[in-house]
């Protein structure tokens, strides 16, 4: 996987293909708000509530924590 920055919904759709676009989102935010050390660091880096995106990052750090996809 390339890390580079991602949408949101870009993202949630690599780690969940087979999902409607806006449940895979929650469900990747449900993955994020569970692992509390990703979460930490997440925040640690700026990330909004309301942001659409995920800097580079942000994306190795939730390739750190939750795996490849």
């Amino acid at each position: 996987m390339k890390i580079r920055c991602y949408s949101k919904q870009e993202l949630a759709m690599i780690y969940f293909p087979d999902a409607d676009p806006h449940v895979a989102v929650n469900r990747l935010n449900g993955w994020i708000k569970r692992c509390r050390p990703l979460h930490e660091a997440l925040q640690q880096c700026s990330l909004g509530k309301y942001s659409k995106f995920f800097s580079a990052r942000q994306v190795a750090l939730i390739v750190e924590y939750l795996g490849e996809p």
